[in-house]
């Protein structure tokens, strides 16, 4: 994997390009439509757009502290962003805040959360696990039984996968599965399936109970396609029951590659050590980190959360998942301030101060932590990816100048509005920031544009 730092962006008229220094590394710009804070499946167009982005910022001076301070006390005090915000801007560095506005508050993260999910998952997992869906043999020869490993994005037989990173496939694992099957002179088969890796309910706490119906997210389970989708393209409707869901559509698979299986699907628990008919593998976690932020997917940061419990033998739940997070989080020595009970920041108990999240986006940053810079490159760019190119964001009179030099993740939840992330200062000073609000009336993003663009041409 390439080494994947801190960045800035440069734009010109033409385009965007990269201005590498001392303390650059490159990146990838991956772009696709998105609804804000909305995942998506696999979008319709191609997501890979022009060339090389960002380079990051070197050792130039820090920002004057008091014209910096003045203007964001005045954004600050913007009506739109309702009676509770936390503000802080870091240098990357060193540490020391540049500036500071209830630094210290817990405050509802919204998606914001997934930074503190992603950075866990690398940590724990490493960046180059993958999560495996597999089919392993049943109680008898003719019996087999479909195995859920936790990978929401493994692809259904409707999928038209366009986007990075490339999903595993069921239809791929019905073709090894029938393959092995016909080794062994089986021509038809009991299907079952186990999705039992995932403990606990499967509707987080603090979760709404729009938030399925809605589209944003599916119940989680270990065994799952398209990520709970009906329909691949949509966000909505989603099944009520993924497993079952996975398996008859597995079951329908197996038939084009001349396996039968017979009506009766259902749950089943796999054997210790049975014979593995059949395996296929997600992309690694670094990339389904830079998905997960970079669109905001809901259903993926929660597959991470029950994949560092398990990890860190912790029960893969949502109590689990949490235990699970904080505990790396402590070894990183980044927990404080920090308090989550979900992985993808749907919950609204969820509670985050400005301070920690701005450590741990620039510790996700540091040379001394390389097995974290996934976290940085796949905050959206401002103006361009994600749920940052979706048209409405830095598009503001006093924040569309610096489209293209904040990289950051966003978080919209009723009444809550968050962004975090980083520049480099025009002086070349690389900063981490965070804006949050948890009391907003109606939306205060073009005003958190308007803070990061400040911090941005300080």
């Amino acid at each position: 994997m390439a080494t994947l730092v801190l960045l800035q962006a440069t734009t010109i008229a033409t385009g965007v390009y990269a201005v590498r220094n001392d303390f650059s590394l490159a990146a990838l710009t991956r772009q696709a439509p998105h609804p804000a804070d909305q995942p998506t499946a696999s979008p319709s167009v191609p997501v890979i757009t022009a060339g090389p982005v960002l380079a990051s910022g070197g050792d130039g001076p820090l920002p004057t502290k008091g014209t910096l301070t003045q203007q964001l006390t005045d954004a600050l005090g913007d009506k739109a962003l309702g009676n509770r915000v936390g503000a802080v801007v870091l240098d990357a560095t060193t540490g020391q805040r540049i500036f500071a506005a209830n630094a210290d508050t817990g405050i509802v993260p919204a998606s914001t959360t997934k930074i503190v999910t992603s950075a866990a998952a690398l940590a724990s997992l490493g960046p180059d696990t993958r999560l495996s869906t597999r089919v392993v043999q049943g109680r008898t020869s003719s019996s087999i039984v479909l195995v859920g490993g936790g990978d929401p994005m493994l692809s259904g037989p409707a999928a038209k996968p366009t986007t990075y990173p490339k999903p595993a496939s069921l239809a791929v694992l019905a073709a090894r599965t029938a393959a092995k099957l016909k080794e062994q002179g089986v021509k038809k088969v009991t299907l079952g399936y186990d999705a039992s890796l995932y403990t606990g309910s499967p509707i987080g706490p603090g979760w709404k109970p729009s938030y399925i119906p809605d589209g944003n997210v599916a119940p989680v389970y270990a065994l799952a396609i398209d990520e709970g989708r009906q329909n691949p393209a949509r966000s909505q409707p989603r099944v009520a029951n993924p497993p079952q869901f996975a398996a008859a559509a597995f079951a329908k698979l197996l038939s084009r590659y001349g396996i039968a299986v017979s009506k009766s699907i259902a749950p089943a628990k796999a054997g210790q050590g049975a014979a593995e008919l059949g395996k296929v593998d997600s992309p690694p976690v670094y990339a389904l980190v830079e998905h997960a932020l970079t669109f905001s997917d809901n259903d993926l940061s929660e597959a991470l959360a029950r994949q560092i419990a398990l990890k860190e033998g912790q029960p893969a739940s949502f109590d689990g998942g949490s235990k699970a997070v904080l505990a790396v989080l402590k070894r990183l020595g980044a927990s404080r301030g920090i308090q989550v009970f979900d992985g993808s920041g749907l919950s609204t108990k969820n509670r985050i101060s400005a301070d920690g999240l701005a450590r741990l986006v620039a510790l996700a940053g540091s040379p001394k932590h390389p097995e974290l810079h996934a976290v940085t490159s796949g905050m959206p760019i401002a103006g361009f990816t994600g749920t940052l190119g979706n048209g409405r964001r830095f598009s503001g009179s006093d924040s569309k100048g610096q489209a293209g030099l904040v990289r950051a993740k966003t978080g919209t939840l009723n009444n809550v509005n968050t962004l975090a992330g980083l520049a480099t200062t025009k002086d070349g000073r690389l900063v981490t920031f965070a804006f949050l609000a948890d009391q907003v009336p109606l939306s205060a993003e073009p005003v958190l544009d308007r803070l990061a663009a400040i911090v941005a041409r300080s």
